[in-house]
């Protein structure tokens, strides 16, 4: 996976407003292809293990709080320099700071309510993939 792939999750606060679907246009609109995608509810105990990165973060009991306060949606993507292009489609965390036509730009409400989380390695985009897809349905995407 290191390269080409990467996790995204189009976040709570997007997915139940009815933005998953213009944010999945726009992914695929910047040459993204959809891997694997599902929607899913994380559980406390889901949110907590995903996010341990951030355990002793002040925000971490929020951001936990707020990745299972509804549905959200993991989506595998592929593209050359995946991690790197990503990021750079989604923009800054604070839409206010975010480049124009930057998904969190167009989507985001706020710093905390974003609308999508990215990997930040091709490291952690592994391991995050394997969070929500099992091996054998990132291998049948190629």
């Amino acid at each position: 996976m290191a390269g080409n792939r990467t996790l995204a999750i189009v976040k709570p606060d997007a997915f139940g407003s009815g933005k998953a679907g213009k944010i999945l246009a726009h992914i695929e609109g910047a040459g993204f292809r959809i891997i694997a995608a599902r929607v899913t509810h994380l559980s406390d105990a889901e949110a907590g293990e995903f996010y341990a990165v951030h355990k002793e973060r002040p925000f971490f009991g929020s951001l936990t709080k707020f990745m299972t306060s509804g549905p959200c949606m993991p989506v595998v993507l592929e593209k050359s320099d995946a991690v790197a292009s990503f990021r750079k489609t989604i923009g800054a965390t604070d839409p206010a700071e975010a480049e124009a036509n930057t998904i969190r730009k167009l989507f985001a409400e706020s710093k905390e309510r974003n609308a999508i989380h990215a990997s930040d390695s091709d490291e952690n985009a592994y391991r995050e993939a394997r969070f929500f897809f099992s091996e054998t349905e990132l291998i049948r995407a190629r």
